[in-house]
């Protein structure tokens, strides 16, 4: 698969670009006739701010960098990818699944003096792993150079403008003067899937309706192979609506929430992995006597999210001197996850 690198150098002046905004994602992903979700990051959330990479521009956290001159400088890293899948029936052909990410660096704020008193630095490069794993890139054009002709290789290198960096973090520090990170967009990205297969929670949804009775079965299991190392899901929330006239529920396996005002069915399950029972695979079922007629099939939206790994795959090192890697953020969550009958 030819993998694709934006260049807005040739696109935009740095004049242009001096307002330090990453492009972001104007790609769409059609799950279904007529409805299309935004390519965001874990549905519009961010890591906690706490952490320092809360990819707001700024965050609290620890006190700010004190170093000596002959120092590493202390670089933060984070990845954050959103799964959109959609799922007909229990054929796995039909499963439709698209996932992007970002990756973000995040810098003490001590580091804004350090640059002041020491406006010559080493040149901040990075590689990212993995890379042949993406199907399109996007740096940040204000930030980030790479070598084009470098394309298909597993491994990115990739280098900052150390002054754009220098003055964005500057003018991120005047803005912000009590944050202790500054968090900076750098890459977003599509990741190539493969069906079904780069799902990490395979879903089939079957409705058996007549006039008085609606029966519900939901058929889930956990994918281990869809991410690099296998990690836990957590807070998986299964919720479906009851369409088409009053509904009792009869049975409920396991226990489930019941809105009788929006004739909704939620389940929750707080964690899933293959060391769960029957190693991830299980069943939510629901019986409702309907009232008013039959009930039409409607679609399951289910929402989870992890951390510690990915599903890219991904990694990052740094190159050369004069800085560290202090910490490498991994997290994926569902956006739109939807499965009809």
């Amino acid at each position: 698969m030819k993998l694709q690198t934006v260049d807005f150098h040739k696109i935009k002046s740095r004049a242009q670009l001096a307002t330090g905004t990453p492009e972001k994602l104007v790609n769409t992903f059609q799950i279904f006739s007529g409805y299309h979700s935004e390519v965001r990051g874990l549905e519009g959330k961010r890591l906690d701010e706490s952490e320092g990479l809360g990819m707001k521009g700024c965050s609290r956290g620890p006190s700010p960098l004190t170093m000596g001159p002959q120092d590493t400088l202390p670089v933060a890293a984070a990845f954050t990818e959103t799964i959109n899948a959609y799922f007909k029936g229990a054929d796995p052909s039909k499963c439709v699944v698209k996932i992007t990410g970002e990756m973000v660096l995040s810098f003490p704020a001590g580091i804004t003096r350090h640059f002041a008193s020491h406006p010559t630095q080493p040149i901040l490069t990075f590689s990212i792993s993995n890379y042949t794993r993406l199907e399109q890139v996007l740096p940040n054009p204000q930030l980030l150079c790479c070598d084009s002709t470098a394309d298909g290789l597993d491994i990115k290198e990739f280098w900052v403008n150390m002054p754009n960096l220098m003055s964005h973090l500057k003018k991120v520090a005047e803005q912000k003067p009590q944050a202790t990170y500054y968090n900076v967009d750098m890459i977003k990205y599509q990741v190539s899937a493969e069906g079904i297969q780069s799902t990490p929670l395979n879903l089939a949804v079957s409705w058996r309706c007549d006039s008085t009775n609606t029966d519900l079965r939901i058929d889930y299991k956990y994918n281990m192979e869809a991410m690099a190392a296998p990690v836990p899901l957590y807070n998986l929330h299964f919720l479906v609506p009851v369409d088409g006239g009053m509904a009792r529920p009869q049975a409920m396996i396991p226990p489930a929430t019941w809105n009788p005002e929006q004739q909704t069915i939620q389940w929750k399950i707080p964690s899933l992995s293959h060391r769960s029972d029957n190693g991830g695979v299980g069943a939510l079922l629901g019986r409702f006597q309907m009232e008013n007629g039959s009930c039409r099939p409607s679609q399951l939206a289910v929402q989870f999210s992890s951390e510690g790994s990915t599903l890219s795959g991904c990694d990052i090192q740094l190159v050369g001197v004069g800085y560290r890697l202090s910490l490498v953020k991994k997290r994926f969550a569902a956006g739109k996850y939807l499965a009809d009958n």
